[in-house]
């Protein structure tokens, strides 16, 4: 576990109860954890750190078993997992939270094994800054941190989420979040003040209209995969970063760009399914040919 390859994992294992215009799901797999973890497992090993109830139900853990996702990390308390349940406008263009039983991740206190302490890469999902914080301060040697948020936290504590930003390598947002934690009027002078916070790298997600990457003197937009069906976007933001970290760790951890392609080529299968399903019929073969599809239309868009 001490490997330079190794990543470490922190957000919510959850059931997500979910209402679109192609249909509605029930209690099916959810969370930050689940989306990121089974992203970045077609690239490299990873642990997950989260709680569950002890209602979670085997076919959970026999899919962490068979993609060969750790969870030891994963603590089982009585009481019920986190449940959250969202209905999407039949444009997607909105989304509204229905319910949110926080079960037993309302108590949730992140325990890290002395063995996984010298984990490398760190991800830390959106979840609250208080825990993303708890945990990076138990990681010994992690040379890349990654973090997401959202717009709850922006709201309730943005004290704390800044001192979580200034403390992480990469940090990921939407493009509203960004212009409401700044209060920029636009997601390159939010980017810009994010950079002079902390991270060394910014990436801004815009949802169908891609992302933008901002670092050094590096200001780039890069597209999404044309999906032909949007079915649900459920994850899309947690399945990006585990396509962005997956390529950074196996081929080094300043190829930004071509990680990001990653990421979204990753992202587009999440969207194709409900929860994860659209995510687990991806392979490193799909996911080359859609990166090569996002690559020729950055250079489309270039010679325009």
């Amino acid at each position: 576990m001490t490997t330079t390859k190794s990543i470490l994992a922190v957000g919510s294992i959850a059931l997500d109860s979910l209402e679109t215009v192609e249909g509605n799901r029930t209690e099916i797999l959810g969370g930050s954890s689940t989306y990121f973890g089974l992203a970045v497992s077609l690239f490299s090993p990873v642990s997950l750190v989260g709680v569950v109830g002890n209602d979670f139900p085997q076919e959970g853990w026999d899919l962490f078993s068979n993609k060969k996702i750790d969870t030891k990390n994963v603590q089982v308390e009585s009481g019920k997992t986190f449940q959250w349940g969202g209905r999407y406008s039949d444009d997607y263009s909105t989304r509204d939270t229905l319910f949110t039983d926080l079960g037993v991740f309302e108590n949730f206190q992140p325990s890290i094994s002395e063995e996984y302490k010298k984990t490398q890469f760190l991800f830390l999902g959106n979840i609250q800054p208080d825990l993303q914080l708890n945990v990076a301060n138990q990681m010994d040697e992690a040379k890349t941190i990654v973090c997401d948020t959202m717009n709850l936290w922006i709201d309730l504590c943005p004290e704390r989420l800044w001192d979580v930003i200034k403390s992480v390598n990469i940090f990921l947002l939407n493009d509203e979040e960004a212009i409401q934690l700044t209060q920029k009027v636009n997601i390159y002078d939010a980017a810009n003040q994010l950079l002079d916070n902390g991270p060394s790298v910014v990436i801004i997600k815009q949802g169908k209209n891609g992302a933008l990457l901002a670092y050094d003197d590096v200001r780039i937009h890069i597209p999404v995969f044309p999906v032909n069906k949007l079915v649900d976007p459920t994850g899309a933001g947690d399945s990006f970063a585990g396509g962005f970290i997956g390529h950074l760790v196996n081929h080094g951890n300043n190829d930004f760009i071509e990680a990001v392609i990653t990421g979204s080529a990753v992202a587009s299968f999440t969207v194709s399914g409900f929860g994860v399903d659209g995510l687990l019929a991806a392979d490193m073969d799909s996911i080359q040919k859609r990166k090569d599809i996002i690559r020729a239309s950055m250079e489309n868009f270039k010679n325009v």
